[in-house]
């Protein structure tokens, strides 16, 4: 469900900032599907990648023989990324927080952590330049959590103009995806509130799972399932990558 509804976001003709794992995945079910013109951009520096199978790593090397251009990762940032040319950019996070802040530097803290994560990578540039960003992560206590302990990317502060305080380019997380439905940012306060269901979840399983006060908008949808097209180009992509082919 996390995938599908990812990849049903992605609109054709875009160009989408992706990392491995969940992003990856949806992005490439996205234009094997709807948006066959999608641009895949990854980290390691291949622009328009096509890949047949799941990339195992963004140094996998089928982006590189697929891509439309190989550039350095210092011109993906400062050519691509910064100046707000990527319209989606994909990111996840040890820790959330009501209004998108993202945690993947350490859980307590910072001098002396109980869990030192793997660190910003490019997510702090993903989450300022992006023109419009889609966190993918499993909605539970531990990760949605009422304060981040550390705002590795930020998302929109402490409320309304944070980000056009901060100078930041990008537009902010538009769509929290979890396994339990779809948050969206409230226009006027920023916070996250959750606008859709996944077929079979109940408004009280997600507010269990939320480590503050969620906000739930009215009327609260439930996304359509996977359709049989969906699932079947979805595993072929697993059995393919599996395969290794």
């Amino acid at each position: 469900m996390m995938t599908v509804a990812a990849a049903r976001q992605l609109r054709d003709g875009t160009a989408c900032f992706v990392g491995i794992g969940l992003p990856s995945t949806a992005a490439n079910l996205a234009r094997a599907t709807h948006a066959p013109h999608l641009a895949l951009v990854y980290e390691s520096g291949c622009l328009g990648a096509k890949p047949d199978r799941l990339p195992l790593s963004i140094g996998d090397g089928i982006l590189a023989d697929t891509a439309d251009a190989v550039v350095s990762v210092p011109e993906v940032f400062n050519y691509w990324l910064q100046p707000g040319r990527i319209d989606v950019g994909f990111l996840g996070a040890a820790q959330l927080d009501r209004y998108g802040n993202l945690n993947t530097t350490v859980v307590g803290d910072y001098d002396a952590p109980r869990v030192r994560l793997p660190g910003a990578g490019g997510a702090p540039e993903i989450a300022a330049s992006c023109r419009e960003v889609v966190v993918i992560v499993r909605q539970n206590l531990r990760t949605f959590v009422e304060r981040v302990d550390f705002v590795t990317s930020v998302g929109y502060g402490a409320g309304p103009g944070d980000r056009e305080r901060l100078g930041l380019r990008g537009g902010g997380p538009r769509l929290v995806i979890t396994d339990l439905g779809v948050l969206e940012p409230d226009p006027v306060s920023r916070e996250l509130t959750l606008t859709r269901l996944h077929p079979g979840v109940t408004q009280e399983r997600a507010r269990a799972a939320t480590g503050w006060d969620l906000a739930v908008a009215e009327p609260l949808t439930t996304g359509d399932p996977p359709t049989p097209h969906e699932l079947a180009v979805l595993r072929t992509l697993a059995t393919t990558t599996r395969e290794g082919r």
